[in-house]
């Protein structure tokens, strides 16, 4: 035992020493190596900065946690509203940060997250104006003030077009198919009896009327009478205008008259005494 300890204390020290050396060799070792490694905790300000599409790619993937631990924290509908606010501000700040590396990876020739990439948190998302950029997440959408922004309106009743009108109109609109099922037919059967009736018996009163007065029993009687006066009356009326010929004489007659009144010629009535009685009888005295 005495040989033991002896030998452990003559190991001890040595022992130590031996330790301290690897340990500070280590630490060089690590000191080496993280100064010759690039500090990738701090991300550039500007994406631009960055020319390296590996260290892009990290950069892009730290900004993703942080949207992910973000999103998670602000579907906490018991935090306080100015720590809701806070967290959707930053989340779409993170979310135009990345947009910018993404596009800074494209441009130096890596993948095209815009075209391959999921678009990750967009349907817990909402925009009070699309396109414009700025989205509320979890908690942030039932702000007082934002949730009236979401509320929807009660749709207009818009007003419809011609052409949308006339769309709707058939041969049953215009009742061209309203005696198919039959009941029309019916209908106007005993309405046309009962016109049939009605006219009948007004008839048999105006015969009966006629009849007491001495009139002609028949309208149609009284009728052809009156036919019968007016067509002699127009035979009468073709009897007394003057044919071509009349008239041809007429209007020669009457210029002869005005010669001779012109001349002086003729006897004091100025007419001649070979003029035919027939032929002046045909024309108007204004002639």
């Amino acid at each position: 035992p005495r040989a033991c300890r002896s030998a452990r204390r003559a190991t001890g020290p040595m022992a130590r020493n031996e330790e301290k050396a690897q340990a500070m060799l280590n630490r060089f070792v690590v000191a080496k190596r993280d100064a010759n490694r690039v500090d990738m905790t701090k991300r550039p300000y500007l994406a631009s900065e960055c020319e390296d599409v590996s260290h892009c790619e990290v950069y892009r993937g730290q900004i993703l946690k942080e949207l992910s631990k973000k999103v998670s924290l602000i579907q906490n509908e018991g935090l306080d509203e100015h720590r809701v606010r806070d967290l959707n501000d930053a989340i779409n700040k993170l979310i135009r940060e990345k947009g910018h590396w993404e596009r800074q990876i494209k441009k130096l020739g890596g993948a095209d997250h815009f075209r391959t990439a999921p678009r990750l948190f967009e349907d817990d998302a909402e925009e009070v104006v699309p396109g414009r950029g700025y989205r509320y997440f979890g908690a942030a959408k039932k702000l007082p003030g934002v949730r009236e922004l979401f509320r929807k309106r009660a749709p207009e009743r818009e007003k419809r077009t011609r052409f949308e009108m006339m769309k709707g109109i058939d041969a049953d609109y215009y009742g061209y198919r309203d005696d198919d099922d039959g009941v029309l037919e019916e209908l106007e059967r005993a309405a046309e009896e009962g016109s049939l009736q009605q006219a009948r018996e007004d008839w048999e009163a105006r015969k009966a009327a006629r009849l007491a007065a001495g009139e002609p029993a028949d309208e149609e009687e009284s009728d052809g009478e009156g036919d019968g006066e007016d067509a002699r009356r127009a035979e009468r009326f073709q009897e007394a205008l003057p044919d071509r010929e009349a008239i041809e004489r007429a209007i020669l007659e009457k210029r002869k008259r005005e010669m001779l009144a012109m001349l002086g010629g003729g006897d004091a009535g100025g007419a001649p005494k070979h003029k035919e009685e027939g032929s002046i009888n045909l024309v108007p005295k204004s002639w």
